[in-house]
Order: structure tokens, then sequence, then C-alpha cells
């Protein structure tokens, strides 16, 4: 008796769907995930429409305003400037947001095809990519990231490229142990036995019972990504002046941390909590992918 493929494939498919509103009870019942999600929600907003959230010009200053602390006309003060830091920050989303954005894909395109041809490969192919990932992971990510920009210049576009450059080797380690542990069930060898050729086993078995904590690795990656962006703008290798960055914003007002602490305080504020926001919402995502 022949036994359905597709049977024997559904046992490995990680997790189930819950009901939206079972989803959603969950939510209520954690209020520190629930805020996470709204902080992120609302950068993104900020990202995507800033001109809801504030209707001064992140480039256009007062000089008579200089240094204003925050009040209720300007959330987070202004600048040396006299420049509104709430507009600078809420501009200044798009620019990180999507430099990470990229950085996160370039990592997790690169990586899991590397830790997918490495784990499905085997012998010579799996040494050969995997001494290449460890070397990356010998070099400090940031460091890595330094040498990339220094390369190819300094920008918005190559911050991402540098980041994810730095973030391949963990995808790929995922990836391959991933699909270490799929090639060797049950339903692959049916698979086989049943005449399906090695590249139709990896496209229908392999990848889709491999991914899940790579997109999980994906989703902790994120809070990582921004700080690696935010990092790299701080210390002058992202979006050139006057053009807002989180980075940037901290590093204008590093010097009048003394005499007018808000001007570095409030961006950096907003960049600690998206990333302890993202990192709290991966790891909701990654305690649910293990149920």
């Amino acid at each position: 008796m022949t036994v359905p493929l597709d049977t024997l494939a559904a046992p490995a498919r990680r997790g189930s769907a819950r009901p939206l509103l079972g989803r959603l009870g969950g939510l209520a019942r954690q209020p520190v995930l629930m805020v996470s999600w709204i902080i992120v929600l609302v950068v993104i907003g900020w990202a995507v429409a800033p001109r809801l959230f504030t209707s001064y010009s992140p480039y256009e200053g007062d000089s008579a305003a200089s240094f204003a602390p925050p009040s209720v006309e300007h959330w987070f003060g202004t600048d040396r400037l006299g420049r509104d830091l709430f507009a600078r920050t809420v501009y200044g989303a798009h620019t990180t947001l999507t430099a990470t954005l990229l950085a996160v894909l370039i990592a997790f395109g690169i990586g899991t095809v590397a830790g997918l041809i490495a784990g499905f490969s085997g012998g010579i192919v799996d040494t050969a990519v995997m001494r290449l990932v460890d070397v990356f992971l010998a070099i400090p990510s940031l460091l890595l990231a330094m040498v990339v920009v220094s390369v190819l210049g300094y920008s918005t576009q190559n911050i991402a490229l540098a980041v994810g450059i730095s973030s391949i080797a963990s995808f790929a380690r995922v990836m391959r142990a991933e699909v270490l542990a799929v090639v060797t069930q049950d339903y692959v060898r049916a698979a086989y036995g049943l005449g399906r050729g090695r590249l139709g086993v990896m496209l229908r078995h392999v990848v889709p019972n491999s991914l899940s904590s790579v997109v999980a690795l994906a989703a902790l990656e994120v809070g990582t990504a921004v700080l690696a962006v935010a990092s790299l703008g701080f210390l002058g290798y992202g979006a050139p002046p006057p053009q807002p960055e989180w980075g940037l914003l901290v590093a204008e007002g590093r010097d009048y941390v003394a005499t007018h602490p808000w001007a570095a305080i409030m961006p950096g504020l907003a960049l600690a909590l998206v990333v302890v926001a993202a990192h709290r919402i991966s790891t909701s995502y990654r305690k649910e992918h293990r149920r």
C-alpha cells in the first residue's frame, strides 16, 4: 500500500494557525507585548507618512529657538540650529528603517541560500561554505560593517549592504542546521522513494520545513540591525548632514549633553524603545514558533 506523500509531510510542518480572536486575546493578556507592537507600528507610521505626525520641517530651523527644551510646541526640544528634534526623529525613521529592512533582507536571502546549499549538498561543498561562514563569524560584525562601508563609500544604501553582509553568517548556520534535521525525516526519504529528484525534494519539502527558524531569526535581527545602522550613522558612516538619521541625531547632540541633554537623549530614547520593542516581539514569535 502506498502512503500519500502529502500525508507523510504534514506532521513535519511546525506550529498551527490559531484563531485571530485567540491571538488578540493573548496579546491583551501581555501588556508589554502590546505596547511593543504599538511602538513598532507608530515608528512604521513615521517612516511611511511622517507628515501625519509632525508639521515641522526636519531641515528648516529658527535660530532664535536654538536649544529650546522639550515643550508642548517642541516635544523633543530643538537642536543648535533651532530645528525641531521630534520632526527630525520622525523623518529619520524612514532612513533608518529602510536601511534596516534592506540589511535584514540581504542577510536573510544570501544566508538562507548559503545554508541551504551547505546542508543539502554535504561533503566538500558543506565544508567550503561553512569555513567561509566561520571566517565571517570570526570578525566582529560592527568592524566588518565599517570595513565594507569604508570600501564602498559612505551612504545609507552602503550601510544597509554592510550590515546585511555582517549578518549573513548567522542565517547560514541556522538554515544549515534546520536542513540537516529535515533531510533525515521519513517524508523526505519517502519522496526519494517515490522517484522525486533532488531539486524537487529540496524545493517542495526541505525548504518549506526549514524556513521557520530562519524567519524567527530574521525577526530577532531587526532590532540588532536597527542598532547596527544607528551605530554606523553615529560614527559618521551613514547619511550626510542635514539628512535626519537616528544615529546621526545622537551624534549631533553628544557634544551638548552637559548643557542641553535632550539634544542627544530624546533621539537616543526613541532608538532604544524601538530596539527593545522589536526584541520583545521577536522573543514572543520565537516562543510561539516552539509550541
